[in-house]
């Protein structure tokens, strides 16, 4: 039961910003602030940005009952090439499972392939004797004795992490288990990774690049953990601190420690969650999630009020948009397509004079030329405060000093003169580019998962998604969006409405045939005793929801489809509800089913989660005011190019039925919402503000 003066306290420490939410016992946010992310020491700017919430709420760290914290540090540091030394022991047979991989190229023609990053060389690529099969049965005993020289030659090589995947682990971990035991007491202060644990699934070469993955960071972010615990600590914080995860719920330090993988994204994923419970709150069902924030945009599809998941994924692609260039990570994810295209993505013109938006960012050290903090290079954010869409007095609380003059100079130096263009024109072009780059990530996102986004209510976000969501949803041919309340720490709100959560997905190959139910009843019963262990340390026992799935396929197949599981024991007649869910799913992706053939289950999930906080619909007014504009600011018409007089508001002025006519500008404390030329905008009873595409409008 939660007391009457208890907060939670939320940190999304983003690469440009970090965003911090306060809400209070009834869930009501209280207090929120963007700082400057702070790099080197990113405890400092998430403290910062605590003690500005807490100071504004009024309230002392012993009121605070609950903080969740989400990073971008682990997918920074894989990024970056910023981990530890890595060394891999696989089956005695099996040194070159890096080198084969899936035995295809990604680009079968390109001659001069650039073959992904795997991190670990050949050189440490170590094996030992020993094997399991697919049945859980040891074919050979493990080398036992190899082990204390394999441990001389990996303290010779001065590696501070070893990544262990030893063939069918995920059935029979115990050899893993024994060799994990063994180098832990051999080599003190080396982080030791076991696939069994990281990755349980079939699939060596992915299960292996995952567990490299988590070896490669976990020394970082153990420090970073307990370095981020022992200085909110000191401060005054009384209660556990939880970590978001990149599949949307939440889990423990310790866990977090142990399995940093699954941090990666877990920034991203917190808005995803945000615009799932939005959809909820409005009965939407399908709708479009867009952040974007001073790095990155992300884009999200949302069905049936859950955001769409994946069990892989891949880091640091070769080449951004061409699947199997990347390193594969096996965990579960909130899918989401992800681009180099935020406030702080710098623009430049190459050598064949054409215009150029990113990936590369210039972050928040030194940040957009404006913010006067050194940056040199005009920024997507420059463009902004150039175009007159931004007001420098009201920029990010006022806390930082913002010098149109500096931004509109380093675009003419950087790209008017180049391209022969005046600067209302440079600015212009790159908001239409970085525009056009998301837009187009979000069509080819969608078409990918075989969805159409047109039709869809896009729930824009971050630090820059209400500046930029008319512009893209113009071109993604979206004709409604809605800016929530406090849209520009959305990712942290996100987080305060997300579960404690475990998910586990663990291969256990059977046909549905010869599916022996209390085999895999006591199989799940594991995976779901092995979840809750996880879950108890953040959320009372009482509060507990389990989900169940069986990932499926035709025999043969490739590809599997998650089928969900009923909670009880599973009898003939849940089996042939299995078979019919399972064909009804098939036909829905692909049309039609396969008669007669053989259906095969390879892995099985169970996620045990506490409940979200309760839903607040959101009711729309049928009221409709027009309200007029009594200030104004010249801007550059994202429609036509050309400068015009924007209505400007201020959004905590503006009341529920009352109607905006593009062009306007909607202020508030961390980000401004624009209204284009060809939208109108309407606040709904919660405050939401909903823009729609005019009929007549033209651009």
């Amino acid at each position: 039961m939660k007391h009457e003066n208890t907060f939670r306290l939320a940190s999304d420490i983003g690469g440009t910003f970090t965003d911090t939410v306060l809400i209070d016992a009834n869930d009501t946010i209280v207090a929120t602030t963007k700082t400057p992310t702070t790099p080197r020491a990113p405890a400092e700017g998430a403290l910062l940005g605590a003690q500005h919430v807490m100071q504004a709420a009024g309230i002392e760290w012993h009121q605070v009952s609950g903080k969740i914290h989400g990073t971008t540090l682990a997918t920074n540091a894989l990024i970056e090439r910023r981990g530890a030394k890595v060394a891999t022991i696989t089956t005695a047979g099996f040194r070159d499972i890096l080198e084969i991989a899936n035995e295809r190229r990604y680009s079968q023609y390109a001659i001069n392939i650039e073959k992904p990053d795997l991190l670990v060389p050949r050189q440490l690529s170590y094996t030992i004797a020993g094997r399991m099969n697919a049945a859980r049965e040891e074919l050979i005993t493990l080398d036992s004795a190899a082990i204390p020289a394999l441990a001389a030659e990996l303290r010779g090589q001065n590696v501070q992490a070893v990544a262990i995947c030893l063939m069918h682990a995920y059935a029979n971990p115990t050899h893993e288990q024994t060799l994990g035991t063994e180098l832990r007491k051999l080599l003190p202060g080396v982080e030791i990774s076991l696939s069994h644990e990281v990755s349980p699934e079939a699939r060596e070469f992915d299960r292996l690049c995952t567990t490299i993955a988590n070896a490669y960071i976990q020394p970082l972010m153990k420090t970073y953990l307990s370095d981020f615990e022992a200085r909110f600590m000191e401060h005054g914080l009384t209660c556990p601190i939880l970590m978001m995860t990149a599949g949307g719920g939440m889990t423990t330090l310790d866990t977090a420690a142990r399995l940093p993988i699954r941090l990666v994204e877990s920034g991203p994923a917190g808005g995803a969650i945000l615009a799932a419970r939005i959809a909820k709150e409005i009965s939407e069902k399908n709708v479009l999630s867009f952040d974007m924030g001073g790095t990155t945009a992300k884009l999200c599809l949302i069905d049936d009020y859950r955001p769409q998941t994946a069990r892989k994924f891949e880091i640091s692609r070769a080449e951004r948009f061409i699947k199997g260039s990347g390193m594969p990570v096996r965990i579960p994810v909130i899918e989401m397509i992800e681009i180099g295209a935020g406030g702080g993505s710098i623009a430049t013109v190459d050598r064949l004079d054409r215009l150029q938006i990113g990936p590369e960012s210039a972050g928040s050290e030194p940040g957009p030329v404006a913010f006067g903090k050194g940056g040199t290079e005009p920024t997507v954010t420059d463009a902004d405060i150039a175009m007159g869409l931004i007001e420098p007095g009201r920029f990010a609380e006022g806390r930082l000093t913002i010098d149109r003059s500096a931004a509109e100079i380093a675009i003419d130096h950087k790209i008017s003169k180049p391209l022969k263009i005046n600067a209302q024109g440079a600015a212009f072009a790159i908001s239409e580019i970085v525009d056009e780059n998301m837009a187009s990530a979000g069509r080819m996102h969608a078409v990918e998962s075989g969805k159409d986004i047109s039709s869809r209510l896009m729930i824009a976000f971050g630090g820059n998604g209400p500046l930029h969501a008319t512009r893209v949803a113009r071109r993604a041919q979206v004709r409604r969006i809605l800016i929530p309340n406090n849209p520009g720490v959305g990712s942290a709100v996100g987080f305060l409405y997300a579960p404690v959560s475990f998910e586990i997905i663990r291969s256990r190959y059977t046909t549905l045939d010869n599916l022996d139910p209390n085999a895999i009843d006591a199989f799940l019963n594991d995976l779901e005793t092995e979840a809750v262990a996880v879950v108890l340390s953040g959320a009372p026992k009482s509060d507990l929801h389990t989900r169940r799935v069986a990932f499926m396929r035709y025999h043969g197949q490739g590809h599997e489809i998650e089928i969900e599981l009923p909670n009880s024991a599973l009898t003939q007649a849940a089996l042939a509800d299995l078979k019919n869910h399972f064909e009804l799913e098939y036909s829905r992706q692909f049309s039609r089913i396969v008669p007669g053939m053989t259906i095969e289950i390879l892995n099985w999930g169970v996620t045990v989660s506490s409940h979200a906080p309760t839903l607040k619909p959101a009711l729309r007014t049928a009221e409709n005011r027009i309200r007029e504009a009594t200030e104004f600011r010249e801007i550059t018409c994202d429609v036509i190019g050309e400068t015009i007089l924007a209505g400007v508001f201020d959004r905590a002025d503006l009341q529920s039925g009352e109607q905006i006519i593009g062009p306007a500008l909607i202020l508030e404390a961390q980000t401004t919402t624009l209204v284009s030329a060809d939208f109108s905008a309407f606040i709904d009873l919660g405050g939401n503000i909903w823009m729609t595409r005019t009929q007549e409008a033209t651009g």
